[in-house]
């Protein structure tokens, strides 16, 4: 049997290549049926905000990566709802259908997975 995986993703869109590569990750590990799930948590939350002009900063846009999780698989999407409120983003508004967490539900969920990668 799989050991389970969570990745946790905790960079901004535009702070470099780990938010790139966290879907990466998600997205081949969804690919082989590894049962995975995806958090994210500080800036990468900013990933889920809807409306994103990544081309003003010379970046690729993640969009279409996001909107590729449920199809390979990677239908366990949360967020830290204090990253959340801490950014000024509302759950309703975010482009992706995700789980808002609070603190100590996010522990829960760390222990629930075998394999923990943060990005």
């Amino acid at each position: 049997m799989a050991k389970s995986l969570l990745i946790i993703s905790r960079q901004a869109p535009w702070a470099g290549p780990s938010a790139r590569e966290a879907l990466d990750i998600a997205l081949a590990g969804g690919a082989f049926d590894l049962p995975l799930g995806m958090l994210f948590l500080d800036d990468g939350v900013f990933q889920l905000a809807s409306g994103q002009q990544p081309a003003q900063l010379q970046q690729k846009n993640l969009a279409a990566n996001l909107q590729a999780l449920p199809m390979f698989g990677v239908e366990e999407l949360f967020v830290a709802s204090s990253s959340l409120q801490e950014r000024g983003l509302a759950v309703e508004t975010l482009s992706l259908p995700v789980q808002a967490l609070d603190d100590a539900t996010l522990t829960a969920l760390i222990d629930r997975f075998d394999q923990v990668i943060t990005l």
